[in-house]
């Protein structure tokens, strides 16, 4: 762990991480629970201290984060964006995989979306009006036996 010395002359606390980032506090302190931000060195009454080597990660993370990204693929990104003998395609094909994954569960949202419009529309013409428990929508669930 760092201590406040060893961090810049810039160092801020955890609220300031948070309005820069936008990542609420609680997510910041799991984040360096789970290892995502190295533990950030305290002062004298406790309070974290944190640089702009810190801010950078965090953004990453929650870049990362808010496009999908697990926990376990952040991490691999992260550890790319400091690994210099690494290359981009790395990096790229960890964003290839997250697009197809994306991909995949906008096809599914789009055959859930046909599923429920078929169903709204049985019930439009065959039912509605009527008694609820004779409604459409419940025949062959569980609940309408």
């Amino acid at each position: 762990m760092r201590s406040p010395q060893q961090k810049s002359a810039r160092a801020f606390g955890i609220g300031e991480l948070s309005r820069r980032t936008g990542v609420a506090v609680p997510n910041i302190r799991y984040y360096e629970e789970i290892g995502l931000l190295p533990e950030a060195p305290r002062g004298a009454g406790g309070q974290r201290y944190y640089d702009r080597d810190d801010l950078k990660r965090l953004t990453l993370v929650r870049q990362s984060r808010e496009m999908g990204f697990s926990i376990e693929q952040t991490r691999a990104l992260l550890h790319l964006s400091q690994a210099s003998n690494r290359k981009c395609n790395d990096a790229r094909d960890l964003a290839l995989k997250q697009r197809d994954a994306v991909r995949r569960r906008i096809d599914e949202f789009r055959a859930l979306e046909a599923a429920l419009s078929r169903q709204i529309t049985e019930c439009e013409a065959s039912c509605l009006d009527g008694p609820a428990p004779a409604c459409c929508l419940f025949a062959d669930s569980p609940i309408s036996s």
